[in-house]
């Protein structure tokens, strides 16, 4: 049966399995939204190409699935891109779709004509351009296989407006066959003794979980292994969730802004099991002093990050979820319980510093309010977050259960990311209860989306933490360059007037008392919510591993006078 190339591609979708997809029209991808007319997907239209890009990426996280983006030729693409970075570098699977001048003009600078395959080449887990309508459908088959499978990444598909008007016979390819792209699921089995073979030996065994365990969907299997070995695990940013927090081997978040005792764990291990992570620097600090006496085992499906960042003794290339599959009845039990208490120790000597001491003052500090939503949503929620001081508080007092509920950018660190990212999430979980957390900062860069989320009627509750400063940023400066402070000082608009232009319901929250009563009204008021609460302008994200030091050589919150 003959089809046009448009009507070809929301035919791979449907099969595909797509629910909705996240885009904005214009004069190269105008085909494919007439032929959407007449087919079951839900179009979500985005108020910038960005937004549309972090919704998909959302819905991808939340989900487990493909998410799906689309824009049309030149600017459109170009304002995906920063979406698509974000993706590459966390991993995520989505697959954007954008329009293209007609195959025949290529080259000849047409209006709104921009090499975005060559732009997004290095971005990208793999490219197309397609210029034919008989392409398509091979091409979106593959799209999807190789977004999904092996380490799951970004594609992009960018498709001539010809090749969208053009009929030919549709034929959806049965199988992907792709010799050159065979991702390893096994590791050999000598690997996998010499691995057992140190875990035997270890007295100062750590986890290292990254967000490789909830992309395998390893998150039992690691549970069964830490048990059965008795072997702490130290989360990455993007780990968060894949290793409860409430178990007594978890040791939370590692690296620059992670808890004291988790580093000092890392720093004095004799053996470090790293799942599914890729020792990215924020989680290493200096290499040079890096766990110096432990032993490193590495399972990743990546070949490419062996060896990469750290020198590993046992490199176990393979799916995360197969290989500990294949080790856990490899490996005996152990107690360790010398060890565990030892890390106890350095866990009630810090905690000693803790901000959650700091009370009764009259001020609003973002790690008490973040506690405070961990507490009224019973740590059910998905959160959400831009990047910055906010991001690092809820990484470290907003406790995860369960994964796929922890939505921030780790490796491109993308302001701007968290609201568009919890409005991708509500499609993938409407049961779910949904909070952006959010800078004053970041908002600001995507806040148009909070009509889309009107529109749609999105479920979403927007915590702004408002200290009317680049936070992150002034803390560096605060901290590194004797408080010269340079363009961190924000003016920002009246967010409760914002907010009701847009037609969201919103607060402001001045002062402690106010605190609880808000976010429980937020809970209970549907759709789309913002409260904004004014919280002090020059507090710190503590611990804090300066750039260029060691893991272990970190600056702890001063003690509170009085």
């Amino acid at each position: 049966m003959k089809k046009t190339g448009a009507e070809i591609v929301w035919e791979c979708l449907t099969r595909e399995g797509v629910e909705v997809v996240f885009g904005y029209p214009g004069g190269a991808n105008m085909p494919l939204y007439d032929a959407m007319l007449s087919y079951p997907v839900h179009h979500v239209l985005v108020r910038h190409e960005q937004g549309g890009a972090h919704m998909a990426d959302g819905y991808a996280r939340a989900s487990g699935k493909v998410g799906v983006a689309m824009a049309t030729s030149g600017p459109g693409a170009t304002n995906l891109v920063t979406g698509i970075a974000t993706a590459m570098m966390d991993s995520v699977p989505v697959v954007f779709i954008t329009g293209q001048v007609a195959a025949h003009l290529i080259g000849g600078d047409a209006f709104q004509e921009v090499d975005v395959t060559g732009i997004t080449l290095p971005i990208t887990k793999h490219n197309y351009l397609v210029t034919r309508a008989d392409e398509i459908a091979e091409t979106i088959r593959e799209a999807f296989y190789i977004a999904r499978s092996g380490r799951p990444g970004p594609v992009l598909i960018d498709i001539c407006k010809n090749a969208q008007v053009e009929s030919c016979e549709f034929v959806y390819p049965d199988e992907v066959k792709l010799p050159g792209y065979q991702p390893v699921m096994h590791s050999p089995r000598n690997l996998m003794e010499d691995a057992v073979k140190l875990i035997e030996k270890a007295h100062k065994p750590v986890i290292l979980c990254g967000h490789g365990v909830i992309m395998s969907k390893a998150e039992e299997a690691l549970m069964q292994f830490a048990v059965k070995t008795q072997t702490p695990v130290a989360s990455t940013l993007l780990g968060l969730g894949a290793f409860p927090a409430s178990n007594e081997l978890s040791l939370g978040m590692m690296g620059m802004h992670g808890e004291v005792h988790t580093n000092l764990a890392i720093q004095n291990s004799d053996l470090i099991l790293a799942f599914g992570m890729r020792f990215d620097d924020r989680v290493t600090g200096t290499l040079k002093t890096y766990a110096p006496r432990a032993k490193k085992i590495h399972i990743e499906i990546d070949p490419s990050e062996m060896h990469k960042n750290v020198a590993v003794d046992v490199p176990l290339v393979g799916d995360l979820k197969t290989v500990l599959t294949d080790l856990i009845p490899m490996v005996d039990e152990y107690d360790h319980e010398e060890w565990k208490q030892e890390i106890n120790n350095w866990k009630a000597e810090a905690d000693k510093r803790s901000i959650m001491n700091w009370v009764d003052d009259g001020k609003l500090y973002v790690a008490h309010l973040v506690a405070d939503i961990w507490k009224a949503t019973g740590g059910g929620a998905i959160v959400a977050t831009d990047v910055g001081q906010h991001q690092m508080w809820t990484a470290q007092y907003y406790q995860l259960e369960k994964p796929n509920r922890w939505l921030t950018s780790g490796g491109a660190g993308t302001m701007g990311f968290g609201l568009p990212a919890s409005i991708g999430a509500w499609f993938a979980a409407k049961d779910q209860e949904i909070w952006a957390v959010v800078g004053d900062g970041g908002f600001q860069m995507t806040a148009a989306e909070l009509t889309t989320a009107v529109q749609e009627g999105a479920n979403i509750k927007v915590a702004i933490m408002n200290n009317n400063f680049l936070g992150m940023v002034r803390q560096w400066q605060e901290f590194f360059f004797e408080k010269r402070y340079s363009a961190v000082d924000m003016l920002t608009p009246d967010f409760i007037k914002l907010a009701d232009a847009h037609g969201v319901p919103a607060r402001r929250v001045t002062s402690p008392d106010e605190v609880n009563e808000a976010i429980e009204w937020a809970r209970k008021t549907k759709g789309p919510v913002v409260l904004e609460f004014k919280v002090e302008r020059e507090d710190g994200v503590y611990p804090m591993v300066p750039a260029g030091a060691a893991l272990d050589q970190m600056m702890q919150r001063p003690v509170k006078a009085g």
